[in-house]
C-alpha cells in the first residue's frame, strides 16, 4: 500500500483497525527491513498518528515503541505527553528519554507520571533527587522499593523530612539495611513524637510523664543506633543531633555508660573542634586532666565532668580486664560507678543526670532479665 493510499485509508478506517495498523507500522519501522525512503515515509505516518483522535491508536503505538532505544525521539516525547495511561508506558520504560526530560515530567506531571518514572528499571541519582524533592508520597515509596534506583543520602534524608510522619513511609525507610544513622535517628524521633502526642491526646498519662518517657526512649534508641553505626558514619549522626539540638549531656553520658565511647569521642571532637584523633588519644589513655580542657572547650556543663570521668575510668578498667562480654552487667557496673560519685551531691543539674542514670540502670536490669528468660526458654 502506497503512503497516499494508506493515509486515505486511515481517514475512514475504524479505530481498532487504525490501532492495528499503527502497531504494524511501528514494528515495520523498528525492523529496519526497508530502505531510508520508505522508513522516512513510515515515520511521517507515525508522526501523524500522534494526532489520531482515538486513544487506542496512540496506545498501540506506545506499546510497540516503549522498550525500544531506536524509537524516534519526537514520537516518544509526544506519547510521553499523552493522556496518563499512554504516557506511563513511555515514562516507565522508554530508554530514549534522558534524565533532563524525565526531571521535567516529574516537576510538571501528575502523581501517576511520577510513580511511573520512579518505577523505571534504572533511576539515576539526579532523577531520584528530583523525585525526592517534589514527588508525591506514592512516587517516593515506589522509588525506595525500586532495586534499580540509585538514591543518594541527601535524597533519603529529604524523603524522611517530607514524609517521616507517615507510618508507611517511615517503616519503608527504616527497612533499608544501609540507611544512614542520622536519617534512622530522625525517623525514630518522629515515631517517638507521634506516640507521645497520641498518648497525651488520649489523656492516659500526665503530659510531663509521657514526655519524660518519650525522651528517655528516644535517647535509648539513639545510643542503640550509634552502637550499630560504623565509625565513619558517626560524624554525620553527631552533626544531625547537634543541629537538631539533641546532642545533650544526658545523651552523651548514657552513651558512655553503655560502653559506646566512640560516639562520645566523636561528639566531643565535633563540639570542641579538636581533632578526633587527639580526643581518642586522651580518652583511651585515661588522661582525665587533659580531657577536662577539651570537655570545657566543648561547652558541656562543668558539674557533669566527674560523671564522664568516672564512666571513662570504669570503662577502661573493665575493658582492661576483659569484662565487657555481658553488656548489661557491664553497663550496670558503669552506671553504679558514676552514681557512687554523685551520691552526696544535691545540685539540680546533677540530680537530673542522676535520675536519668537510675532510669537507665533500671532499663538495663529489665533488659538483662528479659534476655535471661529468653535464653532459659530457648535452652528448655
Amino acid at each position: 500500500m502506497m503512503v497516499r493510499e494508506l493515509l486515505q485509508w486511515l481517514e475512514t478506517a475504524p479505530a481498532l483497525a487504525r490501532a492495528d495498523a499503527a502497531r504494524s507500522l511501528a514494528e515495520s519501522w523498528l525492523s529496519g527491513a526497508f530502505d531510508e525512503d520508505v522508513r522516512r515515509d513510515l515515520e511521517a505516518v507515525l508522526t501523524l498518528l500522534l494526532d489520531d483522535p482515538a486513544p487506542e491508536v496512540r496506545r498501540a503505538m506506545a506499546a510497540a515503541l516503549a522498550d525500544r532505544r531506536e524509537a524516534p525521539r519526537h514520537i516518544v516525547l509526544g506519547l510521553a505527553a499523552d493522556q496518563p495511561d499512554i504516557a506511563v508506558m513511555m515514562l516507565a520504560r522508554s530508554p530514549v528519554l534522558i534524565d533532563a526530560e524525565l526531571v521535567d515530567f516529574v516537576a510538571g506531571g501528575e502523581e501517576i507520571h511520577q510513580v511511573a518514572i520512579a518505577s523505571r528499571p534504572r533511576v539515576s541519582n539526579a532523577l531520584a533527587a528530583a523525585i525526592a524533592e517534589v514527588g508525591e508520597e506514592s512516587a517516593c515509596r515506589t522509588l525506595i522499593a525500586n532495586p534499580g534506583a540509585a538514591i543518594a543520602r541527601i535524597s533519603l534524608r529529604r524523603m524522611a523530612e517530607r514524609f517521616g510522619d507517615d507510618s508507611v513511609m517511615r517503616e519503608q525507610l527504616l527497612a533499608i539495611a544501609n540507611l544512614p544513622a542520622d536519617i534512622r535517628h530522625m525517623l525514630i524521633r518522629r515515631l517517638g513524637d507521634a506516640l507521645g502526642d497520641f498518648v497525651v491526646g488520649r489523656a492516659w498519662v500526665e503530659e510531663d510523664r509521657i514526655r519524660t518517657v518519650a525522651r528517655d526512649a528516644c535517647e535509648r534508641a539513639t545510643v542503640s543506633i550509634a552502637a550499630e553505626t560504623e565509625t565513619r558514619e558517626l560524624g554525620a549522626l553527631v552533626e544531625h543531633l547537634r543541629i537538631t539540638g539533641q546532642l545533650n549531656t544526658a545523651l552523651l553520658l548514657r552513651a558512655v555508660c553503655a560502653g559506646n565511647v566512640a560516639f562520645f569521642e566523636t561528639a566531643l571532637a565535633v563540639l570542641s573542634r579538636v581533632p578526633e584523633a587527639r580526643v581518642v588519644s586522651l580518652v583511651r589513655a585515661g588522661r582525665i586532666n587533659a580531657l577536662r580542657a577539651v570537655y570545657a572547650k566543648a561547652g558541656l556543663p562543668p558539674l557533669a565532668f566527674d560523671a564522664f570521668a568516672a564512666a571513662i575510668q570504669a570503662w577502661r578498667g573493665m575493658a582492661g580486664r576483659g569484662a565487657t562480654g555481658d553488656r548489661y552487667q557491664f553497663t550496670r557496673k558503669l552506671v553504679d560507678s558514676v552514681l557512687a560519685r554523685y551520691r552526696n551531691i544535691t545540685d539540680g543539674e546533677v540530680n537530673e543526670l542522676t535520675a536519668m542514670l537510675r532510669r537507665f540502670a533500671a532499663d538495663q536490669a529489665r533488659d538483662a532479665a528479659r534476655d535471661f528468660a529468653r535464653d532459659a526458654i530457648a535452652a528448655a
